[in-house]
């Protein structure tokens, strides 16, 4: 029996049939899509989608080098390399940084202004990591540990950073490394920065980045969704910067240290035959360990306000009246310019007028020394002398000359930002104050007054050359260097003082300047044991009028004199010269001639015998704590002044409130 089909059943298959056909079109639709997608994607766009999917699988992590060691003339480290924990942060893990860095404020101590500096930074990273805070303490180590799940992007490595165990001792000379900067950033090569947050700021530091940087290199590491490092692809390894030894000496460099100690000055020290810098030091000084990380904006401003200016590198910047000390250089010029000879007297009667003039500029001795030659006036410091010749001489030859030595000009010595200080002529005058020169203005200047400023590295140097008779040196640090770069390094003198007169009289003012010693201004520091030539100086700070006397004690102490000292030994062969200055310190003689001493005692006699050597790792533990806490003791003070003077402030605000009020009330009078 045949199955009838009704015409509703047809129907249903026909509608069926065709959702079949439908949908066949449809899935072969998309799988045509598919396909080409596929083929678009394996082949049109494979290298760019491939490159993309490398990049979320493969990391290149940059490597940055060590940075190279600087060492004192003996081996000993001054600028060292420490393994510290640092917080870093990608930008390309974190959706919110700018809140990220707000829940780690507490536990990493960030002010405002360090969370806007890592953001400032993270803009511009390119999605390398960046440092929020180097140096981390144990504390803050665990309390990120605990919390770690919380900061996806944020991780702790192991960086080197550097340490400079000596603190204050080299602060001035050797300088600092900090954190690079908005503006250092434009200047700089990135690529050979990459990984690097730190660059030298200031002294050796800064004049010899270059070298002590050394280059980078990277990691190639393949890491799974987390960032997690799975394994290690490629490797170049980095090129690490010069090791640097410098001509200083920790031993000489600690007694110059001492004996400014509470004192205000400078003291430069220079082997007269190759140049090497034995010793500088500006006192008082800082510790610039707290500069690498960040210095506090409390302790900044702490060394900032400090009336006796830590921060001030008085033997390179710092510009004074050079007073007698150029007198020895200035004498040689009278003879160079044929105004005077050894046998050629003038008489003193104690003061100096200008022709047509009733002015006396008078002599530090009061009625004067009589008959006076060139080895006399070296020997007691006539001031008279001095001014016939410079009169004589006049300004401009006077310039000329002083030039020579180096005074007006920087020495060349490798630190940045050495002052040139002033060896005025006329020129200077009418381009610094547009206006001539006054005859009296020479007068001053011949006594290393008046307009005439110098640095004590320019002391130090002008007394170099004189005691190698008239090679001419530029004062270096860079003792030698090893590592990839190359570099010069100066051994001896670099030319010849043009002077006119015969090499003899360089000889013979050794022996005036070792007659300065022997019996004249300063014979307070004379020895049997050696020979010393020196120059004693005294450089007015408070001018005087005429007819007045010098009365110390009804001067503040900021006004006092400035004592010089320069000089050089053992004279037959010498193997130091030295400048020696003491802000307000009073007489020459007195108080900056026994500081030339002492280092002449430890470099002569002391030295090669019973060398001063640096603490122990222990014993510097212990110095370092005992600092610590005399800074803590200190900050309290410096604390409970403030709130001290909040208060009396406030008070003061009150009452003169108060005050007003009542007048205010008042009824006035009937």
């Amino acid at each position: 029996m045949n199955k009838q089909i009704t015409p509703g059943t047809e129907q249903i298959n026909r509608v069926f049939m065709r959702r079949v056909i439908i949908l066949g079109v449809l899935i072969f639709l998309g799988l045509g899509g598919l396909i080409a997608r596929y083929g678009f994607l394996q082949v049109y766009a494979h290298d760019r989608y491939r490159t993309q999917a490398d990049n979320n699988r493969i990391k290149l992590i940059s490597a940055p080098p060590s940075r190279g060691y600087i060492y004192d003339r003996n081996g000993i480290l001054l600028a060292d390399n420490q393994p510290v924990f640092t917080a870093m942060i990608s930008a390309d893990a974190i959706e919110d940084p700018e809140r990220v860095l707000n829940l780690l404020a507490p536990i990493f101590d960030l002010s405002d202004d360090d969370i806007k500096d890592i953001l400032a930074r993270l803009a511009k990273s390119k999605n390398d990591p960046v440092t929020v805070k180097i140096d981390l303490t144990e504390t803050q180590l665990a309390q990120f540990s605990e919390r770690k799940p919380f900061f996806p992007g944020v991780t702790i490595e192991s960086k080197l950073t550097r340490s400079y165990p000596y603190d204050e001792l080299f602060a001035h000379v050797i300088g600092y490394v900090g954190r690079i900067n908005d503006k250092e950033t434009k200047r700089i090569d990135k690529d050979r920065y990459a990984g690097t947050d730190l660059i030298g700021k200031i002294g050796i530091e800064d004049h010899y980045e270059d070298i002590l940087l050394g280059q980078p290199g990277y990691q190639s590491v393949e890491t799974d969704a987390h960032g997690n490092i799975i394994r290690q692809l490629e490797t170049k390894p980095p090129v690490a910067g010069n090791d640097i030894t410098l001509s200083l000496d920790y031993g000489l460099q600690t007694v110059a240290q001492q004996q400014l100690d509470g004192r205000r000055g400078a003291i430069v020290a220079i082997d007269p035959m190759t140049g090497d810098v034995l010793a500088f030091v500006s006192n008082p000084s800082y510790d610039p360990n707290p500069f690498i990380s960040g210095i506090s904006f409390k302790d900044y401003g702490a060394l900032r306000d400090d009336l006796d200016q830590p921060l001030y590198n008085r033997a390179l910047q710092g510009m004074y009246p050079p007073g007698s000390t150029i007198k020895p250089f200035e004498g040689l010029g009278g003879i160079h310019y044929g105004l005077r000879d050894w046998n050629t007297t003038i008489y003193d009667p104690g003061y100096f007028s200008l022709p047509g003039d009733s002015h006396r500029f008078r002599d530090w001795k009061k009625g004067g020394h009589g008959t006076v030659d060139l080895k006399k006036s070296v020997v007691m410091s006539v001031d008279t002398y001095y001014y016939k010749l410079a009169y004589e001489m006049g300004i401009q030859r006077l310039h000329d000359w002083m030039v020579k030595f180096g005074f007006g000009e920087p020495t060349g010595i490798d630190l940045p930002n050495e002052k040139a200080g002033i060896m005025p002529s006329p020129q200077w005058k009418k381009e610094t104050y547009d206006k001539g020169w006054l005859p009296g203005e020479t007068i001053s200047v011949s006594i290393g007054q008046g307009y005439f400023l110098a640095t004590p590295l320019q002391i130090a140097n002008a007394t170099a050359m004189t005691a190698n008779q008239g090679n001419h040196i530029t004062p270096h640090l860079l003792k030698s260097s090893e590592g990839a770069a190359a570099v010069k390094v100066i051994t001896k003198p670099d030319g010849k003082i043009d002077y006119n007169g015969k090499p003899s009289d360089w000889l013979r003012m050794h022996d005036a300047m070792e007659n300065v010693v022997k019996a004249g201004t300063g014979r307070g520091i004379y020895t049997d044991r050696y020979r010393i030539a020196g120059k004693t100086g005294t450089a007015q700070v408070k001018s005087i009028a005429q007819g007045k006397s010098y009365n110390k004690a009804a001067l503040d102490k900021r006004h006092w004199d400035h004592a010089w000292f320069n000089g050089f030994a053992p004279v037959e062969n010498p193997e130091i010269a030295l400048a020696v200055l003491v802000e307000n310190g009073g007489g020459g003689s007195a108080v900056a001639a026994p500081i030339g001493r002492a280092l002449f005692d430890y470099w002569i006699l002391q030295r090669k015998e019973d060398p001063i050597l640096p603490p122990t790792p222990d014993q510097l533990k212990i110095i370092k704590h005992h600092k610590a806490l005399e800074k803590a003791r200190l900050d309290a003070i410096r604390d409970a002044q403030a709130k001290e003077e909040e208060a009396a402030l406030a008070l003061k605000e009150q009452q003169a409130a108060e005050a007003s009020s009542a007048a205010n009330t008042a009824s006035p009078a009937t």
